[in-house]
């Protein structure tokens, strides 16, 4: 099923560039599809030939470089150069992941022959991927964001939690250092000193960003996504508000809406010009009903899991915009779609957990008019397969190991 779209230079192909492993990742699958539905040539970077993006058929070409993270930098970024020569034209390279938009602006110059890449400043990435840099580029550009510390010691995170009041949001601090050396495995909460001593031991230095907790009977959870050009003007601006999460209330979007949000575009689209951010953006908010001040989150330097959920009625989204802007063509300025986004078995696992805690039945999980699905569709069907498969594979897994522990249990027979 071929849709309608902005006119794209289809003789210039996509790369997608990952590093680390998350074979099941839908915003990979989107933007394939999001290209290929154009004819634009889509070429990406996956674990293996049987990964959900692998095996999509609006994918040109699947390169295996398969990476932990962990790898020397110049490992890595020789993974990437390879995989742009191996196209064998200049690419437009779009980056699914924080570790990766970090290293193709930090090494733009040496890429460059191969990839076609937005002007943003070699460091920024970096700084914003950071928890704690991003908290003090927020207070440098007057971007309302929750109190957040990176604690030099034990003492200095025992002492700010005591102070702002428990329950606090544990992050890892940096972009690589999730991958190298993570100190939680994903966002945490914490509801007590006892769990903040579990997650982060005594014998160990915490790497870690503390961060003040929004109650969510007194927030929303928004986003922005966002592409700009060069020096941070603004190309597309999408709002967003999120629904349900995995796991729920800390982790990634399982449903959300598109909302016109024009005062949230116009803080997320300052920011970006403030400090000349030019590329692909993923940010998330908290609107604080409690001052009426929506607070930055996180700024994710590259494309976010959920971008597929914005498109405007001229069919733009967010990489896109980055494609035509690369390529030298204006970006139509039509108005955004109102939709909705859903990520199958998991936002049903998030419904159903969401119900029990909170006593009632299930909402929003049937079919609506104007769902964009991260895996099912009927022009591509096969990724939604492979997902069932690694999805089920997980499960079994886990519950395997589950049982195991509780086998070897002191007093189990």
């Amino acid at each position: 099923m071929e849709r309608a779209g902005p006119e794209m230079d289809r003789e210039v192909p996509v790369l997608l560039v990952k590093v680390g492993r998350y074979p099941q990742s839908h915003s990979t699958v989107g933007v394939a599809r999001s290209f290929g539905r154009l004819g634009v040539p889509v070429h990406a970077m996956v674990e293996d030939r049987l990964t959900p993006t692998a095996v999509s058929r609006y994918l040109t070409r699947a390169l295996v470089a398969p990476t932990s993270g962990c790898e020397p930098p110049e490992r890595l970024v020789a993974a990437i150069r390879e995989a742009g020569r191996a196209i064998g034209r200049r690419s437009v390279a779009v980056a699914t992941d924080d570790e990766a938009a970090v290293l193709l602006a930090e090494h733009a110059e040496e890429l460059s022959p191969f990839l076609l890449l937005p002007p943003v400043p070699p460091a920024l990435p970096r700084r914003l991927a950071d928890k704690g840099e991003l908290a003090g580029l927020c207070t440098a550009n007057d971007i309302p964001t929750p109190r957040a510390l990176a604690p030099r010691d034990l003492g200095e995170l025992r002492a700010a939690a005591r102070d702002w009041g428990y329950p606090v949001v544990l992050k890892n601090v940096g972009s690589f250092s999730r991958l190298r050396r993570p100190a939680v495995g994903s966002t945490t909460v914490v509801s007590d000193e006892r769990e903040l001593l579990t997650a982060c031991p005594a014998d160990s230095v915490p790497s870690v960003l503390v961060q003040e907790y929004l109650p969510p009977e007194h927030a929303e959870d928004w986003f922005t996504h966002l592409c700009c050009g060069p020096g941070g003007e603004p190309l597309a601006v999408f709002t967003g508000l999120k629904l349900r999460s995995w796991p729920p209330g800390a982790g990634v979007t399982t449903r959300a809406r598109a909302v016109a949000n024009p005062p949230l575009a116009a803080l997320a689209a300052r920011l970006c010009r403030q400090i000349g951010y030019s590329g692909v953006a993923d940010l998330d908010w908290r609107l604080d009903r409690r001052d009426g001040r929506y607070k930055l989150v996180d700024f994710n330097p590259r494309t976010g899991a959920q971008f597929r959920l914005f498109e405007t009625a001229d069919g733009v989204d967010v990489v896109r915009a980055l494609h035509l802007s690369l390529t030298g063509r204006s970006v139509p300025q039509g108005p955004q779609l109102a939709r909705s986004f859903g990520v199958g078995q998991v936002d049903l696992m998030s419904a159903a957990v969401t119900a029990w805690q909170e006593r009632r039945p299930p909402q929003g999980i049937g079919p609506h008019r104007g769902t964009e699905r991260a895996w099912l569709c009927q022009d591509d069907p096969v990724p939604a397969l492979a997902e069932a498969v690694r999805f089920g594979g997980r499960v079994a897994v886990g519950v395997t190991r589950r049982a195991l522990s509780g086998s070897r249990r002191p007093g189990r027979r």
